[in-house]
């Protein structure tokens, strides 16, 4: 009987004959195709060579997984993301001494043998005798190239990487048919460049593009002797043979492989000698993978491009499908992401709000007439640590954003206008807007049941002598309540819910808004990025168009680079020109009054809107010109931090209202974005003003410096009044002249009903 070591394994004999047994069984497949196998392997080795018959002539190269670079409008890199990091180059762009190395030390053979080298296999079971164990191989580089290919068709399932990588005699088999295959079927210039792209290289870099730039910052077409040495050594194992964590034995390694290119005659012994006295030379690249190393601040922006590409049917049917695809990389993604754009949004949030603060700000803007996103960001960068967050506040839940948006306040209630409009309501339209009132009721919803007041809920205005009758231009101006829900109490609901269907707007968790009068006040959570888009509409005469993050994605297969479709946008008419002409009149020249002369621009047409909730949880602008649209909310994402008594920026607030925060963050971020950029106008339309007592004017005309009123009850959003130009202690004039116009007035509590209804956010009012 075969003697056993002690500790039970088997003895140097038993190992170099089992591995011979292995290697002749190789030698036998090759003489397999045409020949019986015989001799020591038996009738083992005969079902072994039957098997070999069997395999599918089927083996694909596969698409190796590659980085995707994502790029903004103007082609400058945002971001690479990968599952693998791996750039697949040509040959001719790897230097001459990368290619020597690996032939010497991986298979020095490899251009006089075929897929199996016989000589190999008897050399290595030679040393493993003498060594007593297995110490060489005797694998070519065509057979190693075949188990890299199952290694990535397997992925990141442990199962299947087990499966490709067990060492098994069928697997052997499999292996060397397969490696014949490509043989014939590639060549030995081929099969090297195959590999040299598909091999790993430790530090997370697959190929050695990746690696060269890893470990020392260069192309693979530049690296020298000593430096392709070191790479060729790492191969063997990438822990071991670690440079960054053991740089000894890396230089062991490499000296190894410089010594073995004398040896076969690459180089000479002077030219090894002298490479292994040279130091390592390492000049490491850190792995830069994913949105999180994203330039720019545009971590957020880019997970959004990444969020786009796994839900949208254009890149794949199944969500399994998509995945597939982006992980499998090799993508260049140009987006809509503008440089200057998102600079500017960066800075503007820099200057207001640190990362520290108890509150956050985001910022979207969005191009009018296209949907494309122009810029992206927040006051808390994308991370997992204190004062970071992966949350994006611009975006839906389902995109990466917030459990349901933010409460928006005031700056809803421009819809609410835009939707009377459409119903043919003038723009000199006047409601008797009491300082306080019951929600009126009934009030017609889409359905056949209309919302009745149950509960009697009450709607205020901001201060006690904010009382009507008010026409829309000053009930704009000064955001009045009580205006708004007598509106859609006059048209219904229903139109309310038709228009911001056409503009998009829905809850931050993608469900429409309720049917309830206070809608009108911004009771429900909206996104920055929603706002922003529906906002657009105005500034583009009402065609809304759907946003988009993705111009165009180019793929590379192989050697071949195709274009992949991507989401257009889709814009359609959600309101005539004169009524969105109309509403730009209303919230134009926000610089001439109250909160406007902090958040208006100077140079150029411009129209916005601010918002505060009740508590003041939130805080908004929204605002554009007629070639940009941009949204900034700031509050506490918990929404449990009431802007009160609150430092921001290390400016210290009384009280937070929208025009004091957001609107000081979008003037400087508009005011960037648009340097260089044409300055159009809007199509302004004549809005007469009231005919009023004087001395009842002066007074009413006054503004409190925040012209942002917060009529706050319960526990949801209250407003924020927009600023608008013409707004005097003369009252409201249009060019300084006072139009005189037939007007009409509601008599206080001319609205009849039970008044026992409620809101849906349990009294929650903006």
């Amino acid at each position: 009987m075969p003697k056993k070591r002690s500790g039970g394994g088997l003895s140097p004999t038993q190992q170099a004959a089992k591995f011979l047994g292995v290697s002749v069984l190789a030698g036998a497949v090759m003489a397999g195709i045409a020949l019986p196998a015989a001799g020591a392997l038996g009738l083992a080795a005969k079902g072994s060579v039957q098997g070999f018959d069997d395999i599918p002539d089927n083996l694909k190269s596969p698409s190796l997984s590659q980085r995707t670079t994502i790029l903004d409008s103007k082609g400058g890199q945002i971001a690479t993301v990968y599952s693998r990091d791996r750039t697949v180059i040509d040959l001719k762009d790897i230097s001459p001494y990368m290619q020597k190395a690996i032939v010497a030390i991986e298979d020095s053979r490899f251009y006089q043998h075929g897929a199996v080298d016989l000589k190999g296999i008897l050399r290595a079971v030679n040393q493993n005798a003498q060594n007593g164990g297995v110490s060489q191989g005797a694998s070519t580089l065509t057979q190693q190239l075949v188990k890299n290919y199952f290694v990535e068709e397997a992925g990141d399932d442990p199962t299947k990487v087990a499966q490709a990588t067990q060492q098994t005699i069928g697997r052997k088999i499999r292996e060397l048919k397969y490696a014949i295959q490509l043989e014939e079927k590639l060549g030995k210039k081929k099969i090297l460049e195959n590999y040299l792209n598909i091999t790993f290289f430790g530090e997370q870099a697959y190929g050695v593009e990746a690696a060269a730039q890893r470990y020392f910052s260069k192309p693979a077409k530049n690296l020298n002797l000593q430096e392709s040495a070191l790479l060729a050594g790492i191969v063997q194992s990438p822990s071991r043979y670690d440079p960054v964590n053991d740089e000894e034995e890396a230089t062991k390694r490499r000296n190894t492989v410089l010594q073995r290119m004398a040896e076969v005659h690459d180089i000479s012994q002077e030219q090894a000698d002298t490479a292994k006295a040279a130091k390592l030379g390492l000049h490491v690249s850190k792995p830069k993978n994913g949105c999180i190393t994203a330039a720019k601040g545009s971590s957020f922006f880019c997970k959004y491009v990444e969020n786009v590409f796994l839900s949208d049917p254009v890149f794949g049917k199944t969500k399994e499908a998509r995945a597939k695809v982006w992980n499998r990389g090799g993508l260049t993604i140009r987006t809509t992401l503008e440089p200057q754009s998102q600079a500017s949004i960066q800075a503007s949030l820099k200057d207001h709000v640190n990362k520290s603060d108890k509150v956050a700000a985001a910022a979207t803007l969005v191009e009018p007439g296209t949907g494309k996103i122009l810029g992206m960001g927040q006051s808390k960068p994308y991370g997992y640590g204190k004062n970071e967050t992966e949350i994006n506040y611009s975006v839906n839940y389902g995109m990466g954003g917030s459990n349901y948006g933010f409460p928006t306040g005031s700056t809803f209630k421009p819809f609410v206008a835009a939707a009377a409009l459409e119903q043919g309501r003038p723009a000199t339209q006047e409601y008797s807007s009491p300082n306080k009132m019951p929600y009126p009721s009934p009030v017609q919803t889409c359905g056949s049941k209309p919302w009745t007041n149950q509960a009697n809920e009450q709607v205020p205005n901001e201060s006690a002598d904010e009382k009507g009758p008010y026409q829309l231009k000053e009930a704009m101006a000064k955001s009045v309540n009580t205006y708004f829900v007598q509106m859609i109490s006059d048209i219904g609901l229903c139109p309310v819910m038709d228009q911001i269907g056409k503009l998009g707007v829905v809850q931050g968790n993608g469900d429409k808004l309720p049917q309830v009068p206070s809608i009108a006040l911004g009771a429900k959570g909206i996104s920055p990025l929603t706002m922003a888009t529906a906002y657009a509409a105005f500034a583009s005469r009402g065609m809304y168009c759907t946003p988009i993050a993705i111009e165009s994605i180019s793929q590379q297969i192989g050697e071949r680079e195709k274009s992949l479709d991507v989401p257009k946008s889709t814009c359609s008419r959600a309101m005539s020109e004169k009524t969105a002409d109309t509403v730009n009149s209303l919230l134009s020249g926000v610089i001439d009054s109250g909160t406007g002369q902090q958040a208006g621009l100077t140079d150029r047409a411009n129209a916005g809107k601010t918002g505060t909730t009740d508590e003041r949880k939130n805080a908004w602008f929204v605002g554009y010109t007629p070639n940009m649209s941009g949204a900034v909310w700031v509050g506490s994402a918990s929404q449990r931090v009431h802007m009160v008594g609150i430092q921001i920026g290390g400016v210290y607030h009384d009280k937070v209202y929208g025009g004091q925060v957001p609107g000081p963050i979008w003037r400087d971020l508009m005011t960037g974005a648009l340097v260089g950029k044409d300055s159009p106008s809007f199509n302004l339309v004549n809005i007469p003003d009231p005919q009023k007592d004087k001395d009842k004017d002066e007074d009413r005309g006054r503004d409190d410096g925040n012209n942002g009123r917060h009529g706050g009850n319960g526990n949801g959003g209250t407003t924020n009044g927009n600023t608008i130009s013409g707004l005097t202690d003369g009252g409201l004039t249009d060019g300084g002249v006072v139009v005189p116009t037939p007007s009409f007035s509601i008599p206080e509590g001319w609205i009849q009903g039970n008044n026992n209804g409620g809101n849906d956010n349990g009294g929650q009012r903006n």
